[in-house]
């Protein structure tokens, strides 16, 4: 996870939501001097988050899936919230299945203190820190690796989630259409996710809101085929009349402040 401040993390968000923020309007909104201000906004660029333009920052324009590094940043504190959350549906010892994707990446940070978890994944960024916990058992799939990602798909991969039955699977998605179809970049990406839905006992999928009506094209599955769907605010109340007729049990994660 990129080591950001709160104040840039919350500055990425902002790009994103706007387009396009000028450096004094950042000062005044978080009391801080324009030079502070243009520091962060240094390290967004860097990062890939965001371009500058004369006056301010903007975002870049958005013809696919952002990088890996640049979602590690973005709804970050909803993210947090998320795993916060899901910590408390997982009892110990259990086995669970993990997505691709960077929300994922956070819920299993916030594991890391639950005891004798059985992780299997084929994200290297959750396998990595998986193991930082010496009673977790840590399996991944073998494979090429996807240097942008760092996960591996392919056949490996398809063998490796059909031969165990998972106690959870817990899975992101790119984006959720109008009608609860999940949606991703790739057909890879949708095969990752329907082989752990296929073969766990529970399902939790976790979103942060952006994800609803995000724009992705590869179709594959429908939010209320989840046990859980977890949230850091209410989805559309199309979304919410599909997940109450199916029996998905959704669930808003607020922030601590919000508590």
């Amino acid at each position: 996870m990129l080591n950001l401040s709160d104040r840039q993390a919350q500055i990425a968000d902002l790009v994103r939501e706007q387009g396009f923020v000028t450096v004094d309007e950042l000062s005044e909104r978080f009391e801080v001097t324009t030079q502070t201000i243009r520091r962060d906004l240094n390290v967004l660029c860097d990062q890939g988050v965001a371009r500058r333009r004369h006056g301010g920052i903007e975002s870049l324009v958005d013809s696919g899936n952002l990088t890996y590094g640049s979602r590690q940043i973005l709804q970050r504190p909803a993210k947090q919230a998320i795993a916060r959350e899901v910590a408390q549906h997982v009892p110990p010892g259990v086995s669970i299945a993990f997505s691709i994707g960077t929300t994922p990446e956070v819920v299993a940070q916030g594991l890391l203190r639950h005891e004798r978890l059985r992780v299997f994944t084929n994200n290297l960024n959750i396998a990595m820190l998986a193991c930082a916990n010496p009673e977790f058992e840590v399996n991944i799939v073998g494979g090429r690796l996807r240097n942008s990602d760092r996960d591996i798909l392919g056949s490996g991969m398809d063998a490796f989630f059909s031969s165990y039955v998972f106690d959870i699977g817990i899975y992101g998605v790119a984006g959720v259409g109008d009608d609860g179809t999940l949606l991703d970049f790739t057909e890879e990406e949708v095969r990752a996710r329907r082989l752990i839905h296929q073969n766990s006992r529970q399902t939790f999928l976790v979103l942060d809101h952006t994800k609803f009506g995000r724009t992705a094209h590869v179709r594959g599955g429908h939010i209320r085929e989840a046990s859980k769907v977890f949230c850091d605010a209410r989805p559309p109340d199309a979304i919410v009349r599909a997940l109450s007729a199916s029996g998905t049990e959704l669930i808003i994660c607020r922030g601590e402040q919000q508590q």
